[in-house]
């Protein structure tokens, strides 16, 4: 998936706590060329960057509860710029989100197994290709 990751995309991950969001960024962060083990989650920090073949923003809303929190970050920032903005917690702040994005929903049917579907919001999302056809039922993305 990281390999069509373009500049200014953004990904709006959702899904219940332990449901594999941050796990997830760590395999498009590896898939970016970000190194093994950078990749945390930003919950007490709001927003991590990392270096890859494209800038990585990696946004956490999960301890943010209203929009002047979230306008705070300036994640509107990272929309404009060189990189790629992906955002743990999208759903509790829909309106900090851009017209366009890639929404990545999980869902845990069991301890082992995830469902994630991708939904794309606007034009610049819906004309791309999106394979995750090449992970197998029982891996893990980031292990």
């Amino acid at each position: 998936m990281a390999r069509a990751l373009e500049p200014q995309d953004v990904l709006a991950l959702t899904g219940e706590i332990g449901a594999g969001k941050t796990t997830f960024v760590q395999g498009l962060a590896r898939g970016l060329g970000v190194p093994d083990g950078a990749v945390t989650s930003p919950s007490f920090v709001l927003v991590r960057e990392y270096q890859g073949r494209l800038p990585l923003a990696h946004a956490d809303l999960f301890r943010l509860e209203k929009l002047p929190e979230a306008a705070a970050v300036g994640l509107e920032e990272y929309y404009e710029g060189a990189g790629v903005t992906v955002i743990e917690w999208a759903s509790r702040i829909p309106e900090i989100l851009p017209e366009e994005f890639l929404e990545v929903r999980f869902e845990v049917i069991d301890p082992n197994t995830r469902k994630i579907k991708l939904v794309p919001h606007g034009p610049r999302f819906e004309k791309r290709e999106w394979d995750l056809s090449r992970r197998t039922r029982n891996e893990t993305f980031g292990g």
